[in-house]
């Protein structure tokens, strides 16, 4: 039985699950959630995206740092390291980091004044932040199914 065999699809197998996790949530959120919710007020509005947001964040976290520790693990275990790694692994890797920049930018940044925005009804303010979140959610989307196409073609092209 092959060890590294196994331990490399493990490996995969969580990538894709965080990288599912992540993206799906931010699909869900952006051409679900978000129409879905026209009809109620701002504030309202403002309110169940902080309840979401509360909810959604810890996977997000929690899907980056398997994203790093199983994309490294594969970086070195079934490539050899970064001088071995094909293109298709540098396109994830590069895209992949600015995804993980762009979120904590929405984490440090618009959440924390979409939250106190809630706490004291402030509704331009929570304007201001939700309109911020769902701009930078729009590309982190956008980036995150290049990612999964990149992704899977190019994993596909090294058996040809």
């Amino acid at each position: 039985m092959d060890l590294s065999g196994i331990s490399n699809a493990v490996a995969v197998a969580l990538h894709v699950l965080a990288a599912v996790v992540w993206v799906g949530g931010m699909f869900f959120a952006y051409l679900a959630l978000r129409p879905a919710l026209t009809e109620h007020s701002l504030l309202a509005r403002a309110h169940l995206w902080v309840a979401v947001f509360r909810r959604f964040f810890p996977w997000v976290w929690a899907s980056i740092a398997v994203l790093l520790a199983t994309g490294f693990f594969m970086i070195f275990n079934a490539f050899g390291g970064f001088r071995q790694i094909p293109l298709f692994v540098n396109i994830m890797l590069a895209l992949g980091i600015a995804m993980m920049l762009l979120f904590a930018q929405v984490f440090f940044v618009p959440y924390p004044r979409l939250r106190h925005s809630v706490a004291v009804n402030d509704e331009p303010e929570a304007r201001r932040a939700m309109h911020q979140i769902r701009a930078i959610i729009l590309i982190n989307l956008v980036l995150g199914l290049i990612v999964i196409f990149v992704a899977a073609s190019g994993a596909f092209a090294l058996y040809d």
